[in-house]
């Protein structure tokens, strides 16, 4: 569903006329008798979604992706890195006047306009007087996951969540699609949601909520988002104290802040603000480009603006000179009591609230604008669970490593008695190798082949008559001779092959001696990781115990 604006551009002085006769007949914001007091003290929640993987695929694209991205979808890339400045915010919301929609600064009303969030944004291809509408009828949320992200309808289905009775997604399930979507017009589209639902529009931490997708999918029709965002900072600064899960603030530092002093505590803002004067001020931002004002729309004598979970009312007629106007006086009546919640969101927020005032301790209870935020006590036991956990899967990962440690280890002592009793068979076969070459040498010696040239002499000169005989004796001894010799060769081969084992074997020793000594110390690191994971452990446990101690100590 949508709705458009048909403009009618009047002249400034009819404007004057009409707004003056209007507050004359209607009055101001606040009836008669009501006082609209200032907090003392405001409470400023500055939790925020974890925006380092947007920022990781941003610095990943080059100028052409980035290009695309910024054509379709403006400046809205950049709220990623702006750092919020805590002091600043803190002191501002001290001043927000919620009758009239408006910074207070002393005598000075300021408040953020239409104009100045698209001059910021710089979003281009909208159409001014396209407004968005909540569509009552919307697709389903599995239906627009699956289309935007061309995934199967059982992996939507997978991903969707419910958180505090908030229908979402994780950002977790789109990261790896805005990282390695084959289509890059895809990954631009994916990253600008992560963008409106982690940034602009979070409800859950980590989460994308399904009005997100549905607000996105309007963009595509030419709707004019920056009334949303507006809506979005004005509910928003309606309450205190207020949460911030997203920067959306940080185009109100924009806002104010630009060019001015950085590390500034909040009592000095304070002071500053007290203090303010017109002549202090500079009206009109020298990075607004001249437009024609909206300053009422339909029958309202100001302009509602829409958001996601509901509406508010904004009259831009208070702050003329931002626009280098004369000012004159506003008509704001009605204007404080316009904020609405869209029905559904409403009985929500009214469940959440009926269930927490169980008990009368309960902080969120008695702020019901926290209610999406747990209290202190409750972050920190989440946090101790979710460290408990981790602890818990990185005892039984050591365990289990400790476990395949030990085989290891006794594999490689198997292994190495395995090669203990093999060197000790080749020494056996060794000695016993030298014992058969020496017997081969006496049977050689004892053979006669050692006798001198001059003893063969005399003894053939001796048995000249039997030299037949002898020849023949001669030749056995030979081939015998000649035989002892061959054995011998090939023993002393088996004797080089045998202690060339031996030695491959002596390294092959020293190698599985070393790995034990290693595996042996790791085994002792792990050891020592696991001691202190489960002292670690013991004292998450005993500083549980006393927050817990502590706690019901002061209920």
């Amino acid at each position: 569903m949508e709705e458009s604006i048909t403009q009618i551009t009047e002249k400034n002085t009819v404007v004057r006329d009409w707004s003056l006769k209007t507050q004359r007949e209607k009055g101001d914001s606040l009836v008669e008798g009501c006082v609209a007091n200032l907090p003392e003290r405001t409470t400023v929640n500055f939790r925020q979604n974890n925006l380092e993987d947007l920022v990781r695929v941003w610095n990943q694209w080059d100028s052409d992706t980035r290009g695309i991205f910024t054509e379709r979808y403006g400046d809205i890339a950049h709220l990623i890195t702006i750092r919020v400045d805590e002091q600043l915010i803190q002191a501002m919301v001290r001043f927000w006047d919620p009758a009239y929609q408006c910074f207070t600064f002393n005598q000075e009303d300021m408040t953020p306009t239409i104009e100045e969030y698209a001059a910021l944004l710089r979003i281009d291809n909208v159409q001014l007087g396209k407004i968005y509408v909540k569509e009552p009828k919307p697709m389903t949320f599995k239906k627009k996951l699956v289309r935007l992200t061309d995934m199967t309808d059982a992996w939507a289905e997978k991903q969707i969540k419910k958180k505090n009775e908030t229908i979402c997604i994780p950002w977790s399930s789109l990261r790896e699609s805005v990282l390695s979507h084959p289509d890059i017009l895809k990954r631009v589209n994916l990253f600008a949601l992560a963008i409106y639902g982690l940034v602009i529009f979070s409800k859950v931490l980590g989460h994308l909520e399904v009005a997100v997708f549905d607000f996105f999918e309007r963009l595509k029709q030419g709707v004019n988002l920056v009334l949303t965002i507006l809506a979005k900072t004005f509910r928003s600064l309606k309450r205190t104290p207020f949460h911030m899960f997203s920067k959306t603030f940080a185009l109100l530092e924009a806002y104010l802040k630009k060019e001015w002093p950085k590390e500034v505590t909040e009592q000095h803002w304070i002071s500053v603000f007290q203090n303010l004067r017109a002549e202090d001020i500079t009206w009109r931002a020298p990075w607004i480009r001249p437009s024609v004002l909206l300053y009422k729309c339909g029958g309202q004598d100001w302009v509602p603006l829409l958001g996601l979970w509901g509406g508010v009312g904004y009259a831009p007629l208070l702050v003329q000179r931002q626009f280098s106007l004369r000012q004159f006086i506003p008509a704001t009546g009605g204007l404080a009591q316009f904020e609405f919640a869209f029905a559904d969101y409403d009985i929500w927020r009214k469940q959440r609230v009926s269930s927490q005032q169980i008990s009368s301790t309960n902080y969120t209870a008695q702020n019901p604008f926290l209610e999406e935020l747990p209290s202190e006590l409750e972050i920190a036991r989440q946090e101790f669970e979710r460290e408990k956990a981790k602890l818990s899967r990185d005892l039984s990962t050591l365990q289990e490593e400790n476990y395949q440690l030990k085989i290891e280890v006794q594999v490689e002592r198997s292994r190495t008695e395995k090669v203990q009793r093999e060197a000790e068979i080749m020494r056996n076969d060794l000695r016993d190798l030298h014992l058969e070459n020496k017997k081969l040498r006496n049977t050689i010696k004892n053979s006669g082949l050692g006798k001198s040239t001059a003893e063969w002499k005399e003894e053939i000169s001796n048995i000249k008559g039997g030299m037949e005989f002898w020849k023949g004796k001669a030749k056995k001894e030979e081939e015998k001779a000649a035989r002892a010799v061959i054995e011998l060769r090939r023993k002393n081969a088996e004797y080089e092959m045998v202690t060339a084992e031996f030695a491959n074997s002596q390294s092959e020793h020293q190698e599985l001696k070393k790995r034990v000594r290693d595996l042996e110390n790791m085994l002792q690191s792990h050891q020592q990781q696991l001691d202190n994971l489960l002292k670690a452990l013991e004292e998450k446990n005993d500083q549980y115990d006393r927050d817990m101690h502590v706690y019901e100590g002061t209920r």
